[in-house]
């Protein structure tokens, strides 16, 4: 029953340069990810790098999205992360 998913899951942060909880945010993923054996596409994305981004997310970084969809502002939480994960691979 578990068919194995080709692609590795999306997952994109939107990020800024000195932001202590955008770095713990990409670090959780990759601790997760690498604990389920999930492949993830991991896209860090730097809204001060777009005006558009930056008007749009502000100061409301890190937020993350996996497979697509709004997953997380602020923090990940790990339990929400793997469920997320598993139910995208």
């Amino acid at each position: 029953m578990s068919a194995e998913r080709s692609d590795p899951v999306p997952v994109t942060v939107y990020t800024r340069e000195d932001c202590s909880p955008c770095v713990v945010a990409r670090e959780t993923i990759e601790r997760v990810a690498s604990g389920l054996a999930v492949d993830v596409d991991l896209e860090l994305v730097d809204v001060d790098d777009d005006p558009e981004l930056a008007d749009e997310y502000g100061k409301r970084v890190p937020y993350v999205f996996v497979d697509g969809t709004p997953a997380f502002k602020y923090e990940v939480d790990e339990r929400e992360l793997k469920l997320k994960l598993l139910a995208a691979s």
